[in-house]
């Protein structure tokens, strides 16, 4: 690296200190509330408040994530059982694991940002004496003896300050990734999530097999029929002739509709064309309830996710006209971290859940083969709420 990229890498990492410094310390304020509030469990307020402080210790402990993969090219992974959503994420070790982080970062990323911020401030004062002092005393042996010595501490000072940052990187990385046990448990719900994408993807290529068999299929091969009758007509009774002609053309409009069908049940083109967005604000046009499509700038996946999430939102906003009773409905879809997370909701009369046997459960298997979770929120009365969340990141 040049002289000078060292130099705009250190002022950068004294920036990006001060930064740290100042969110660090803005940390505790949040790291009260989300304690006062579990605290307030017992009382019922705390009910109320908890979820909303735990998802928003959450989203600051994503913004580190995100700060430790872009600054320092440290990856830490979500460590969450489900969706920020509802008491069950109060109950979630990793919960637990952020709130601990988030107090110890107070004193830590505070004193790891504020290191770069004094040493770039040393090199820079060093940048700016060591050429005087050359041009003072270059005639002194002494003189020239201190300006090498400082040139080399400038250096030091400029090579060690966004070292401070990569090293508070790995500090959060060891808090804020999964713990072992966790990374176990997923290595055994991806196998059962592996087998349940091979039954499914089984059952898929049975239901196209039996959809072209009864539908496309069978028109096909009467619309063949129905051509070689004509063919046999045509000299001896041209008017039948013409019949079965006119009669093959409307079989072969709903051979191709048939065909279409199946195509948008795999993969719908919109989806392919415009994106998950798009698709779903698409779906959202032609539902009875008047549905409400929100999304973050620029929400993209990898396209078998966007198509597992559509189907699933598809799924979820079917229940919501056949069974909840609602009068609007909403779809919010953001990025966090390296996940996608996928709220349906709606204003309807609540109770709603996962039967085993339901479509709902299929969506469970369909988005698991992602690494994907599902839960649902659905108090008596309502609202209810559906929280997706799949990774989608690198």
């Amino acid at each position: 690296m040049e002289w000078e990229d060292r130099i705009a890498a250190a002022r950068q990492a004294g920036l990006r200190g001060l930064e740290l410094a100042a969110r660090s310390l803005g940390g505790l304020p949040l790291f009260l509330a989300a304690v006062l509030s579990i605290a307030l469990l017992p009382l019922g307020i705390g009910l109320l408040l908890a979820p909303r402080a735990v998802a928003a210790v959450r989203r600051y402990a994503d913004e580190q994530r995100e700060r430790g993969r872009a600054w320092s090219g440290v990856r830490i992974d979500r460590p969450y059982r489900g969706p920020a959503h509802g008491l069950r994420q109060v109950l979630d070790p990793a919960t637990w694991r952020d709130l601990l982080w988030l107090i110890l970062n107070v004193p830590v990323g505070t004193a790891m940002g504020l290191v770069p911020v004094a040493l770039s401030a040393w090199a820079g004062l060093g940048l700016v004496i060591a050429p005087v002092v050359l041009t003072v005393g270059t005639e002194h042996q002494f003189w020239s003896v201190a300006v090498g010595i400082g040139v080399l501490a400038v250096a030091v000072l400029i090579a060690g300050a966004p070292a401070f940052l990569d090293l508070h990187a790995r500090f959060s990385a060891a808090l804020l990734s999964p713990p072992r046990y966790a990374l176990e448990a997923r290595v055994d719900r991806l196998e059962v999530t592996r087998a349940d994408a091979l039954d499914s993807g089984a059952a898929e290529l049975r239901r196209i097999e039996k959809d072209l068999h009864d539908g496309a299929q069978a028109r096909i091969a009467a619309l063949g029929m129905t051509i070689g009758l004509a063919e046999q007509l045509i000299r001896t009774d041209p008017d039948k002739a013409e019949a079965l002609l006119a009669e093959a053309r409307d079989t072969s409009g709903q051979a191709l509709a048939d065909l279409r069908r199946l195509v948008r049940g795999i993969h719908p083109p919109v989806l392919a064309e415009r994106g998950l967005v798009e698709a779903v604000r698409a779906l959202a046009v032609v539902l009875p309830v008047p549905t409400t499509v929100l999304a973050d700038p620029g929400v993209r996946a990898a396209a078998p996710v966007e198509a597992a999430l559509y189907f699933a939102i598809a799924e979820a906003l079917a229940n919501v006209t056949k069974h909840s009773g609602a009068t609007r409905a909403w779809v919010n879809l953001r990025a966090r971290a390296q996940n996608l997370v996928v709220e349906v909701g709606d204003d309807g009369t609540g109770g709603a859940g996962i039967p085993p046997a339901g479509g709902l459960a299929g969506v469970c298997k369909r988005l698991g083969a992602f690494d994907g979770r599902m839960a649902v929120t659905s108090p008596p009365g309502g609202p209810t709420v559906l929280a997706m969340e799949v990774p989608c990141g690198s």
